[in-house]
């Protein structure tokens, strides 16, 4: 009986064995043998395809649920808008139960500038009538804190229109290493402040605070510089699109704002400073470039450069591809607070074909800027 407990043993459990055929047995198959084979399924096969679909996909999974983790900001109060070519400014700033002024208020135009050669352009001749100073300050450094050449002062010759109005500057980069890349980005907007001392902004001045892209319409800039009593503060609602004006997104470009000056208080900003939003006041065009190598610079050059997971997103071919698809380039879902809006918002951005109200000067120049306008969709690769 005792001796065959043992030959049993021998026989059956391969990993009990003291022989030298059991001891040279890896420790793997040992456990394998061991272990229920749904067991091992989930422990070699499904939680490393899950922890690599993770590593993949964490971001789109945070991006979905934010819904159970965020909440939204707290709402605008919307101001409408109204105007007509054929209406007096008398009846508009009635309209929007403000009075009208004597004589119109200085209004000067603050930008940060990067690369946006072309956009500059159009901002610069929509705002044109209606701007008496343009400030401009330019850095040898990107906010992610990169070496930039001075991208204005090689085309400043472009901008001859506004030579007489406008007060240039440059600032130098930090180059602080792994430094949060909105650090540099506020360390420029405080840059900004002083240089429109420089321009000679006075109390009750109109301050435009917005980026290159981010253009508002020229009558709305001549309302709020006519009408009297107007909000000290107050946020522009921008259509919002991508690439080009055929990939229209939505009206949720709130960041461009309009201040009435006050010396020691008013310091120049990118982010919500009030509860005031005047409707449909401009465009937001983002990543509307002409060269695929612009798209690669500001991918790796702004503020969100932590979008730009893995190396093949800075591909040529594949950003030309997301472009005309109207797709994500860093593949991300929308950046919405309830799962109906997420749904409804995820890529691709649906074709628009109407080029209806858009900036004059883009349109009179139509041959010029065709990459901005429906259905021209592929870019050059300079």
């Amino acid at each position: 009986m005792v001796e065959g407990y043992y030959i049993s043993k021998k026989t059956d459990d391969i990993c009990g064995q003291e022989s030298h055929a059991a001891l040279s047995m890896s420790r793997l198959k040992c456990i394998l043998l061991g272990l229920d084979y749904k067991v091992a399924i989930f422990l070699f096969l499904v939680l490393p395809l899950s922890i690599f679909s993770l590593y993949l996909h964490g971001q789109k999974i945070s991006y979905f649920l934010r819904p159970l983790w965020d909440s939204p900001p707290r709402p605008f109060h919307e101001i409408p808008h109204y105007y007509h070519d054929n209406v007096s400014m008398e009846s508009f700033c009635k309209l929007h139960g403000w009075g009208i002024r004597e004589s119109p208020r200085r209004v000067f135009d603050a930008v940060l500038f990067s690369n946006e050669v072309d956009m500059l352009n159009i901002r610069w001749n929509e705002m044109y009538p209606y701007i008496t100073q343009f400030v401009l300050l330019e850095s040898n450094s990107t906010f992610t804190g990169l070496i930039k050449p001075l991208v204005f002062a090689r085309n400043r010759s472009k901008f001859k229109f506004v030579e007489p109005r406008l007060t240039y500057g440059v600032i130098g980069g930090r180059f602080k290493k792994n430094e949060n890349p909105f650090v540099e980005e506020a360390y420029q907007r405080v840059a900004l402040d002083q240089l429109l001392k420089i321009a000679g902004i006075e109390d009750d001045d109109l301050l435009i605070m917005s980026d290159v892209d981010e253009i508002p319409s020229a009558h709305t800039i001549n309302l709020l510089r006519w009408c009297d009593d107007i909000p000290r503060v107050l946020h522009l609602q921008l259509r919002n699109y991508l690439y080009s004006y055929e990939f229209f997104v939505d009206f949720k470009s709130w960041r461009a704002s309009i201040h009435r000056y006050e010396p020691g208080k008013t310091r120049y900003a990118h982010y919500r400073q009030s509860e005031l939003l005047l409707s449909d006041s401009g465009w937001h065009c983002s990543f509307c470039f002409r060269h695929i190598s612009q798209f690669i610079f500001k991918m790796k050059a702004y503020s969100h450069t932590d979008r730009v997971r893995f190396p093949h997103y800075l591909s040529p071919e594949r950003i030309q591809d997301v472009i005309c698809k109207g797709g994500d380039l860093f593949d991300m879902l929308p950046e919405e607070y309830t799962f109906k809006e997420i749904i409804a918002k995820m890529p691709p951005i649906p074709h628009s074909y109407s080029a209806v109200h858009l900036p004059a000067y883009l349109l009179n120049n139509a041959e010029k800027y065709k990459y901005l306008l429906p259905g021209n969709c592929i870019r050059e690769i300079g």
